[in-house]
């Protein structure tokens, strides 16, 4: 019975800590919305600043999980065969949530370029 916990109970938190970090949400919003009804400038200007902090929100996660991936590399003996596991998903979340900050950044920049524009 023991060795099926210790056997078991690592797999599932892995489980879960992977079903947890899937598909980081890019936007709390409805953002077609907001995007097709954006018409002036102070429009496209929130437009602008929303994307700016969702990149930030993504920046943040990529420094948290720097954090974590550093910690599962210097105590992988620590984590059993799982610590390859827990590194390679944490080097996917990192390259995941850099494509996020770019295309945020890239949005936000379309934003404050439409914001001058429409003037």
């Amino acid at each position: 019975m023991n060795n099926i916990i210790r056997v078991f109970l690592p797999i599932i938190l892995l489980l879960g800590l992977l079903a947890a970090c899937t598909q980081p949400r890019l936007h709390p919003m409805d953002m077609s919305a907001a995007v097709q009804d954006a018409k002036t400038s102070a429009d496209h200007e929130a437009l602008a600043v929303h994307y700016e902090q969702a990149a930030q929100d993504a920046e943040t996660k990529i420094e948290e999980h720097k954090k974590l991936l550093e910690r599962y590399k210097a105590k992988s003996y620590l984590y059993g065969r799982q610590a390859s596991t827990l590194q390679a998903h944490c080097e996917a979340l990192i390259r995941s949530y850099r494509q996020v900050v770019e295309a945020n950044q890239e949005m936000a920049n379309t934003h404050r370029q439409l914001s001058k524009e429409v003037q």
